[in-house]
This record gives C-alpha cells, sequence and structure tokens, in this order.
C-alpha cells in the first residue's frame, strides 16, 4: 500500500456525486472507482488485478459490472461513477462475465496452488465456478535460481501486480512486461532469469502476487500454517510491521503488515532474514566453559562441536555464575571497573532496564548506546532546532515535500523500506538532493549530486548555510 501524496490529497477533493449501486443510492468521488465504492457500501465484486493502493490497469477484466444503458460491461476497477448513474454488480451478465474470465484463468493453473494467498481459487469458490471446460496452454519451466523466490508463470495471470509492486512501490525497476500476444509474459530485466536479475530480494512481489506465480523458495508457502504472530521487524530502526506464518513451531513465511512506518512493505532482511532462528548453531541452553578447556589466544573453536570448550548449564547457574564474576570484578576493581553497551535492537523498555542493571546493579554510570555514536550530533541539533531530540516526522512525510537533501546517509542499504518513500517521492515530482563523497544508489535518481570529498562534509554545510544566510 502506497503512502497518500499530494495527488492523492487533491483527489479528496473532488465533489460527490450520487448513483444507484445494486439498487441502493449511494454517494461517490468524481475520482473513485466503482469498485472502491463498492467495497465501501460493503458489496464484494471479484478482483485480481485491482489492489489497493496501486494503480488501476483494468488487466484481469474479473470485476466487470452492467451499467444501464451501455451496451458493453465496465470494469468497475477503472470506471469513476458520474451523477444519476445506474451500476449492477450481481447481474445475469455481469456474473456470467466474471464466471467466464475466472474458469479461463483457472484453466491455466498448475495443479499445486499456493494454498493460503490463492485469491483466484478464492473467488472461484465464492462464485461456484466448477472445473474448467478449457484447454490449458503448454507448460513453463519453473525457474529456481533465486535464492529467496521461486517463479512459477505457469501460474502467471499477467495481472501485473507485481510489476508495479516493484515499480512503483519499491522503485526497483526489476520486473516488466515483454513480448506480444499469447507470447507476452513476465520478465525480470532482459528476460534473465530472476536470481540473474538485478532484483534485491525485497519480496514485495510476492506479497502482491495472487495465484503464487511467485511465491518464497523451497515451496514453503505450499504448507498452511498453524499460528500467526504479530510482530516488529528486528533490523534497522523504521519499525515495519510484520505477520510471522509459523507452523510446528518454526517460521514458514513473513508478510508485511499495514502499519505506519511501512504500510506492508519489508526489505530482503525482514521478509526472509529469519533463518538463524532454526540455524544448528543456534544455541538455546545455557553454556558454561568447562574446568579443564583454559582460554587460549590461539585456539579456534568448532561451532558445530562447542561441546568440547563447554558444557551446559541450568538457567538459575549460569545467572548465578555471571552475577558472582561481575560482583566479583566490583569489588576488586572498583564500580568504574563495569560498563554496559546497549544494543539498537532491544526496545525502550529494554534499553532502559540496561542501563538500571548498570546504574543501580554495578553501581556504575559507564553505559553506552551503540546508536548515540551516529546520531550524537544529530541529536543535539534537534534538540536546539525543535527541542527534541526524537524524529520530528514519519519518513513518509517525504512524499509531500518539496524537496528531500540527503547527505551522511545511505537509505537503500541502512532503512531500505525508508529508502522506497524517497525513491516514490521522486516519481511523484520531489526534487532530491544527495550530498555524499560515494555515490549511492539514491544517486541515480538524484536532480542533484552533490559528491564532495571525503571529510569535507562540514566544510559544504557551512558554505550552503553561508549562501542562504546571506543571499536569503
Amino acid at each position: 500500500m502506497n503512502a497518500i501524496t499530494r495527488n492523492e490529497l487533491a483527489q479528496l477533493d473532488s465533489p460527490m456525486v450520487s448513483f444507484t449501486l445494486n439498487g441502493r443510492e449511494v454517494l461517490g468521488r468524481e475520482t473513485e472507482t466503482l469498485i472502491q465504492v463498492a467495497q465501501r457500501e460493503g458489496i464484494e465484486v471479484p478482483h485480481l488485478c485491482y489492489q489497493e493502493g496501486m494503480d488501476t490497469v483494468g488487466n484481469c477484466r474479473s470485476c466487470m459490472v452492467e451499467i444501464d444503458g451501455e451496451r458493453v460491461l465496465a470494469p468497475s476497477c477503472c470506471r469513476n461513477p458520474s451523477a444519476g448513474m445506474s451500476v449492477v454488480t450481481d447481474s445475469a451478465r455481469a456474473v456470467a462475465a466474471q464466471k467466464m474470465v475466472l474458469e479461463l484463468l483457472l484453466s491455466d493453473m498448475p495443479e499445486t496452488a499456493y494454498t493460503r494467498h490463492n485469491e483466484l481459487d478464492q473467488w472461484a469458490t465464492k462464485l461456484a465456478v466448477g472445473k474448467p471446460r478449457f484447454a490449458a496452454r503448454a507448460k513453463v519451466r519453473q525457474d529456481a535460481s533465486h535464492a529467496a523466490i521461486t517463479v512459477n508463470l505457469d501460474a502467471c495471470i499477467q495481472c501485473t501486480r507485481c510489476l508495479r509492486a516493484c515499480r512503483d512501490e519499491q522503485v526497483n525497476d526489476v520486473i516488466g512486461l515483454a513480448f506480444r500476444g499469447d507470447q507476452a509474459k513476465i520478465v525480470f530485466d532482459m528476460d534473465d532469469p530472476m536470481g540473474a536479475s538485478t532484483c534485491v530480494g525485497c519480496g514485495e512481489c510476492v506479497q502482491a502476487c495472487p495465484t503464487g506465480a511467485l511465491m518464497p523458495a523451497r515451496d514453503v508457502a505450499l504448507a498452511v500454517p498453524d499460528k500467526q504472530v504479530d510482530s516488529v521487524c528486528p533490523y534497522c530502526g523504521v519499525g515495519c510491521q510484520l505477520t510471522y506464518n509459523i507452523k510446528d513451531n518454526k517460521i514458514l513465511y513473513v508478510e508485511g503488515r499495514d502499519g505506519p512506518a511501512n504500510h506492508e512493505r519489508l526489505c530482503v532482511k525482514g521478509r526472509y532474514g529469519f533463518d538463524y532462528a532454526h540455524h544448528p548453531h543456534r544455541l538455546t541452553k545455557p553454556l558454561i566453559r568447562r574446568a579443564d578447556a583454559p582460554k587460549r589466544g590461539d585456539f579456534t573453536m568448532d561451532p558445530t562441536n562447542v561441546m568440547e570448550i563447554f558444557r551446559e548449564a541450568s538457567w538459575e547457574e549460569a545467572l548465578a555464575f555471571a552475577g558472582g564474576k561481575l560482583k566479583q570484578i566490583r569489588d576488586h576493581h572498583g564500580k568504574k571497573a563495569l560498563a554496559g553497551f546497549g544494543s539498537a535492537k532491544g526496545s525502550n523498555e529494554e534499553a532502559y532496564l540496561f542501563q538500571k542493571l548498570v546504574r543501580t546493579g554495578f553501581g556504575s554510570n559507564n553505559v553506552d548506546h551503540c546508536t548515540r555514536l551516529c546520531h550524537a550530533s544529530s541529536v543535539v541539533a534537534l534538540l536546539e532546532g525543535i527541542g527534541s531530540g526524537a524524529v520530528s516526522n514519519p519518513v513518509m512525510d517525504v512524499t509531500k515535500a518539496e524537496v528531500v537533501v540527503i547527505i551522511g546517509a545511505n537509505p537503500t542499504v541502512n532503512h531500505p523500506v525508508a529508502a522506497t518513500w524517497i525513491k516514490n517521492a521522486v516519481k511523484n515530482g520531489t526534487k532530491l538532493v544527495v550530498c555524499d563523497p560515494r555515490r549511492s544508489e539514491l544517486a541515480r535518481m538524484a536532480h542533484h549530486f552533490l559528491q564532495f570529498k571525503p571529510d569535507t562534509d562540514v566544510a559544504l554545510l557551512n558554505a550552503m548555510m553561508h549562501v542562504i544566510v546571506s543571499e536569503g
């Protein structure tokens, strides 16, 4: 889902019109589509290429409705209401057309379907579409070249939701639609295997796909999860909300949720970087170094055989051992001999408890945080400028800005989802200025790229401030 843009804000001011929908008089904006009004009124209309937040393209033709006085049916995802219009979504003609489209699409579907998110199957079931009467097209070879995503164009209905997710939301421009007629197909770059393309692995196309033509690798999405857990991505500080799909206490796959920071978007780390949770080398029980295994600087431990150095211990024994050693250091060398270094991956509550442990338990004020090293200057500037060291706006507010300046940051690497909002803003007309000694990915989209020499950023900013003050 996209954040609201300047153009969408303008559409909210469009006039309301009154028209008839399935025999009821309803109100809708002239800039809305019929399917949007229908959904708001609780009326279901089959749709596959339409997805809220994406541009409408009218590819699938499963959302056809009948409009009084018009000879042909109309795609409700592309048609706007007008005053006095009479629309029927469930007339005999409309339903027959909807069922025919679904049956034609079903005829080409492979036997193995994306069980949980196959929207085509779901709509076919709702409309009681039986077994397809039509012959299937020639089978397409599956592409398993990508480490995280499997491509099965047998299930592709060319709705282009993956294309729009890649091009309009993530702005990676990897997916395209190539060739013509019955040879038309979804391609990656210049019809390369997905694994050989410039795909960054964000998985936005997988989440957008309604049939399973694109799905997580190794067929994990074919399993039906027995539990879903809502959480927040544990990586960078953007705060993307996500859902873990779990079966037998093992994470199958991850989906983005419609949270305020990400609106369902995720990056490659948030969507696929969870296999460490089940890695065989991960410690699941406390270990204490064995008495017959003294510390040696020249010894390299084998991670597959840690028990030659350590032994298992209970939590009580391990905590008592660690606490005792810390107390011993404090008592013998003084409180200042101990220090604590926190992690940006912890919650605010965990950070509070950590500093409480160091200050109260250790009796030391030597407590620090990894993020302070890179954000100390920005916190001071924010405190002086607006009175608070916290971020003042959600990052997606860049979509409403006229100009965005990036200096001292590489969002596409460090905060990929935040970078998507910047790229969205540029596509919608926002001017981007990138100042960096390196040529980052966003530099190719920038209206102005200032590649200053390393360690001259302060001089550059002082020069900019001088011009602003002296020239107004």
